[in-house]
């Protein structure tokens, strides 16, 4: 499966001000392309945080052209998913740490834990068993750090718009626990070119 990690970030790597504000960092056509990006993979994920904090619809739309939509992934530990969030509906699919029970009418299933969340290799079973071949995570930073520490990221989609948010704002990758440089996720950079006033990278994993 190929995993795709898109970041939209100040340039000092902050995905939200302390306060948790969020939209929007980068700028219109920013947007567009992770809009394209969305189209191009067959599932898009984020954890329960982000749909608890922007309530997304995570649907890919691209003026004057159809898209089939990708699958709606939320991987929600504890089941903390409203019955009325926008992802809480079809075309969805949340992953848990517990018990299934209805969540709206997205399809939920749990799957196998590690410290309380889902496991990334059980997610990433998950996913193939529905016929995913290609994932797109956009949040939040827990999620990016769990599927880095795990080695499963293949590329970065880093979209860095020309602000300063500080220390005190979220971070795109919570902590990765690393003792030594030797052990920090390494990528190589492919491309970096300005869409609008931000400016957008792409990485692959060595």
């Amino acid at each position: 499966m190929r995993v795709t990690l898109k970041l939209a970030t100040s340039l000092d790597g902050r995905i939200a001000t302390a306060s948790g504000e969020s939209q929007w960092i980068t700028g219109e056509a920013a947007r567009l392309e992770g809009h394209r990006l969305r189209a191009a993979h067959d599932a898009l994920l984020v954890g329960v945080e982000t749909v608890l904090h922007d309530d997304p619809e995570l649907t890919a739309r691209l003026p004057g052209r159809s898209v089939d939509q990708p699958l709606r992934v939320v991987l929600d530990s504890r089941l903390r998913t409203p019955a009325t969030a926008k992802l809480a509906g079809p075309n969805s699919l949340i992953l848990t740490a517990v018990a299934p029970r209805p969540v709206g009418g997205a399809e939920v299933r749990q799957v196998e834990a590690q410290d309380g969340r889902p496991a990334v290799p059980a997610v990433l079973k998950a996913l193939k068993a529905v016929g995913v071949a290609s994932v797109l995570i956009e949040g939040g930073g827990q999620v990016a750090a769990a599927f880095l520490r795990a080695g499963a990221v293949d590329r970065l989609e880093w979209f860095r718009a020309p602000i300063l948010l500080g220390g005190e704002g979220r971070p795109c990758v919570a902590s990765l626990a690393l003792e030594k440089l030797a052990e920090a996720p390494n990528f190589r950079r492919l491309d970096v070119r300005p869409v609008g006033n931000d400016l957008w990278e792409s990485y692959v994993r060595i």
